[in-house]
């Protein structure tokens, strides 16, 4: 016997009368469905831009944020020492110095502003060997953090010469001045808007032995002595008849995070 249905009025209602609505919801649906991934498709273009969301290329880490960066403030200081410098000429040919000298001379090299010249003492730290081990009986096998350089190993080394009467001093290729903070993240060191990578050399003008001295008699040095013997870190200290430090050329303004 057929599907059906008796109607109000007696005659029979077929069944695809009957599953009509259902098609109807079903039909909806379907098109709310195709509308909503669409609109997700449209979000995440604009959201991404064109760029491939799902792609590593497109998202830099943060060491490759930090290079660039370093690099970008490179280039600002060589900019701002090339000008200084073309002040500086631009100061002599006008003959305004005046006869009594320059009153800011004395002072800005006492703030390292100016270019230093003088005997004084290089001391370089470096990473161990990769893969190296305790060199000294009974000392244990090293840890990661036992073969690198630390933010206290350089600190302990600019402090001892500062204590030791240094006129000057250097890390890697940037003076330092009274604002300047030596500081490591991870296994690399960054200093005023900078990254530099192992060795780290430092650099100070001075009374030589005074400052070999001071940097023989810190604990903190001494401590790290224990480490280049155990286990080969490196360190080297030569003096030297003359050495040449240049002038600072960041900026010197202080900034200070303020909490809330």
């Amino acid at each position: 016997m057929p599907n059906s249905t008796i109607s109000a009025a007696g005659d029979p209602e077929p069944a695809s009368a009957r599953r009509r609505p259902t098609r109807i919801v079903g039909r909806a649906l379907t098109c709310a469905v195709f509308a909503l991934a669409g609109v997700l498709f449209y979000v995440s273009a604009h959201a991404a831009r064109g760029i491939d969301l799902r792609s590593d290329n497109s998202l830099l880490r943060l060491s490759d944020v930090i290079q660039q960066r370093s690099d970008q403030n490179r280039q600002t200081q060589d900019d701002l020492s090339e000008l200084q410098q073309k002040v500086d000429q631009l100061a002599k040919q006008q003959g305004g110095t005046p006869a009594g000298g320059d009153p800011l001379a004395a002072l800005r090299d006492q703030a390292g502003l100016g270019p230093l010249q003088g005997p004084g003492l290089t001391v370089t730290l470096n990473d161990a060997p990769p893969g190296a081990t305790a060199k000294i009986p009974g000392v244990p096998e090293p840890g990661v953090n036992d073969l690198v350089i630390h933010q206290q190993d350089i600190q302990a080394v600019v402090n001892a010469l500062w204590r030791g009467g240094a006129a000057g001093v250097q890390v890697m290729d940037q003076r330092l001045i009274s604002t300047s903070a030596v500081r490591c993240v991870g296994n690399t060191l960054l200093l005023q808007g900078r990254v530099y990578s192992p060795p780290y050399v430092i650099r100070a003008v001075g009374r030589t032995a005074e400052l070999k001295a001071a940097v023989d008699a810190d604990p903190s040095i001494r401590n790290y002595l224990e480490y280049v013997a155990a286990y080969g870190l490196g360190w080297k200290v030569q003096e030297s008849g003359e050495l040449s430090l240049p002038g600072y050329t960041g900026t010197t303004d202080l900034h200070a995070a303020q909490g809330q």
